[in-house]
């Protein structure tokens, strides 16, 4: 439901000069935004560079970087549990900021965050040489339990064994789940005053109800959520900000917006702390004190400025594992810009510019991961500029607004990576994923894994020919599918149950409205392995060696096999399969919350680990090798050129996917043509053909590997070499040596 407002809020909101009635009476961001906004379908041209202002703020910044990339951190505060007001203010430079707010009382200074887990935040401090606190270890060692707590007490046998042997990898037990997009725009347009009574009455609609399991579940997280929201007033005024009250410019809107972001990253750490879909919001507070006279280009691009490096040094104190799984500090500040609206106009607005122009006036970097939600009928202008700024930065990736706006509306956003919702009315529970390669590979052997020959699954007949049968591997398959998906699926389920009871986003809950549509959001890796090592099965003769117990430890492929990756619907076919297959086993088991089943093709930089998980493969991967990252083809499996290798991927169907579909391509600058002037119309045509012919998401890089290659070497000259990895961009000098490697290694495209 959606609650009313009083006549006195009414009349509050209403007299700012705005347009529009349903959004005055209700809590209705999208409303407000289709009333307001002003579509822009002009170029670049009217954009700003930086002011000495900027750059001084930037500089300050800028000067604590070489000690945080050299000691892997700046500071951390070990003694103070973070919450929305747990610490004093802090500044940059407080004579020439903005906008203001910092997560402790320093930037760059990290938090501990123990209701995740203490393990997590001992094991963090550890790695960089701190000491865990005497007294935050007594209290949540001894009276306070944490999410990480409740998970290992929950977990049956089975659940921990599938996370040890690395065939469900990279669940949020350990760590903050993320993947929750607050709606902080409603902080600036009705203020904490107008939205805590919107709580309240959510709140009140369920005294009368019977006190069930949920409804005692939903009074006490509503009155959790209303509590925050006053944390969150008393925060903002330690900095000067009454955003209890609506935001009444333009300065005020970027301003309250971001406190509202602030007190969410100030009390969790998950793994995607996305900001939603605010440029086209804040142009309409921009571009109405434009037109007033109060603010001229150069003052709109510094309020984004200034914003943008605030969302660039959020921070988090996170364990070597989680480092391991998302390398290169990532905070997954997913900005969503562009799009078409349901009446037909476009969504670009000029903030949409200035958001994309601070890569340009702050330099390339990887936070916050802004977003082009892609349709071929953008304006001509904005697209252009979005395929330049791709060129000159790889800082951007692009997702489909043409699948996105039909299923989850024309204000919705990408959390972390590739996951769509509609902001603030829906939210997911972060599932990471599994293992198809090494389900494979169990499917073979009987269940038993084949880096350490214990019995994973239950017992199941193990093939025993010399040689695969692609019939028999099927079946055998179909089997080991179908108790992983069981397997996962309850494993989620008692993620979530205790990360709602020890670790609840308060804040962030509190900005959606009551109640909330779930997603469950599942995810497969190695879908490329799993695919090519069917095909060779079906299309070649793969022999199996196995070890004096009868285990399968390798394959001997004799003959050709068609590859995922080069439009080939021999090997395609194989890929959409298994993502339609394990939807759909998925789909057959219950979910915590009632939640909606769905699953990405997605690895961040995890496809590295996975790899290290699994066995040699019959497609001809050697164990321990790294994956191909999302739903990628093989690296240098994909021999046809940017258009058959993204064609591959766009077969592979959204809605059996709907948590996102993920496609990392690297284009040599001579591969968009050899007159520089004509790179950028090449790109757009790209996109344009990849979304048109059903892909969802493509990063794109545009670099020679030579460029990387020198990195390694020398990182000192490339401070700012940003990349586009599986659904984010990292710095590349960031990344672990053997992650630079397979980044390397990938297929770098010199064809269209």
């Amino acid at each position: 439901m959606t609650a009313t407002v009083t006549a006195g809020d009414r009349d509050t909101v209403a007299g700012r000069g705005f347009a529009g009635t349903r959004w005055r009476e209700l809590i209705d961001v999208r409303d407000f935004i289709q009333a307001n906004y002003t579509p822009y379908e002009g170029d670049a041209s009217f954009l700003i560079g930086p002011t000495d202002r900027t750059r001084a703020v930037w500089a300050k910044v800028g000067s604590l970087f070489p000690e945080e990339r050299a000691r892997g951190i700046l500071d951390v505060d070990a003694a103070t549990p973070s919450t929305i007001t747990s610490h004093a203010p802090g500044w940059i430079d407080r004579d020439r900021e903005l906008i203001v707010g910092l997560q402790t009382d320093a930037p760059l200074k990290r938090a501990i965050m123990p209701n995740g887990g203490l393990r997590m935040v001992e094991n963090g401090l550890k790695a960089y040489g701190y000491e865990a606190d005497p007294f935050v270890t007594k209290v949540f060692g001894t009276y306070r339990r944490t999410h990480n707590d409740g998970v290992f007490d929950a977990y049956t046998p089975a659940m921990r064994t599938a996370r040890k042997v690395g065939i469900i990898t990279g669940l949020p037990d350990a760590y903050g789940r993320g993947r929750i997009i607050g709606d902080y725009r409603r902080v600036a347009l009705y203020g904490t005053d107008r939205l805590i009574e919107a709580k309240r009455a959510e709140k009140a609609l369920l005294d009368g109800r019977p006190s069930s399991e949920h409804v005692i579940r939903d009074r006490e997280e509503l009155a959790e959520q209303i509590r925050a929201l006053g944390e969150l007033t008393r925060m903002a005024a330690t900095y000067g900000c009454d955003v209890s009250r609506p935001a009444g410019t333009a300065h005020e809107a970027v301003q309250w917006l971001y406190l509202g972001y602030l007190a969410a990253v100030k009390e969790q750490n998950g793994a995607a702390m996305s900001l939603g879909r605010t440029s086209t919001f804040l142009d309409v507070y921009l571009q109405r004190d434009l037109d007033a006279g109060t603010l001229d280009e150069t003052g709109a691009q510094e309020l984004i400025d200034d914003f943008v490096i605030k969302l660039r040094i959020v921070r988090f104190l996170r364990t070597p594992e989680y480092d391991a799984l998302f390398s290169g500090d990532p905070t997954w500040v997913t900005e969503s810009i562009g799009g078409i609206g349901d009446d037909g106009r476009t969504l670009v607005t000029r903030t949409s510019f200035r958001f994309l122009q601070t890569l340009y006036n702050l330099g390339p970097a990887p936070e916050p991961n802004l977003t082009v939600l892609w349709s071929p009928r953008l304006p001509a202008g904005f697209k252009k500029f979005c395929a330049q700024v791709s060129i000159d930065t790889s800082a951007v990736q692009y997702e489909s607004d043409e699948l996105i706006r039909p299923r989850n509306g024309d204000d919705a956003a990408i959390a972390c990576c590739v996951s769509a919702m509609a902001v603030g009315k829906e939210m997911q529970f972060f599932g990471a994923r599994v293992n198809l390669a090494k389900a494979l590979l169990y499917a073979v052997n009987g269940g038993r894994d084949e880096m350490t020959g214990d019995q994973v699954t239950p017992a199941m007949p193990p093939l025993t020919g010399e040689y695969l049968d692609f019939d028999e591997l099927s079946a055998a398959y179909d089997r080991v599918l179908d108790w992983l998906a069981e397997t996962y699926v309850n494993t989620l389920d008692v993620i979530h149950y205790m990360h709602d009871k020890y670790a609840y986003e308060r804040i962030e809950m509190a900005l959606h409205d009551h109640p909330v549509h779930r997603f469950m959001a599942c995810g497969v890796a190695g879908l490329s392995v799993a695919a090519d090592s069917l095909s060779a099965v079906r299309y070649a003769r793969v022999k199996v060696v196995r070890d004096a117990t009868g285990l399968a430890v390798d394959f001997l492929t004799e003959g050709e096999f068609p590859a995922y990756g080069n439009n080939d619907d021999r090997a395609d076919a194989l890929a959409v399969g298994l993502v339609e297959s394990f939807m759909a086993k998925v789909r057959r088991h219950p979910t915590y919350r009632d939640a909606e089943h769905t699953q990405s093709v997605l690895t961040i930089t995890s496809n590295v680990v996975y790899g290290k998980h699994t066995g040699n493969t019959p497609d001809g991967r050697r164990a321990g090798q790294p994956f191909a990252p999302g739903a990628n083809p093989m690296n240098g499996r994909d021999r046809h050129g940017v258009a058959a290798s993204a064609l591959s991927v766009a077969k592979l169907p959204y809605e059996q996917a709907r948590d996102g579909i993920s496609l990392t391509t690297t284009i040599t600058p001579e591969g968009l043509g050899h007159v520089p002037a004509e790179r950028a119309g090449h790109l757009v045509g790209i996109l344009d053909a990849y979304m048109a012919s059903g892909g969802f998401h493509m990063n794109v890089n545009v670099l020679n590997r030579e460029v990387l290659q020198d990195a390694m070497e020398h990182p000192e000259k490339y401070p700012e070499l940003t990349i586009r990895v599986s659904g984010y961009a990292v710095n590349f000098v960031r990344l672990t040596r053997e992650q630079q490697l397979d980044v390397i290694s990938r297929t770098f495209h010199g064809t269209l």
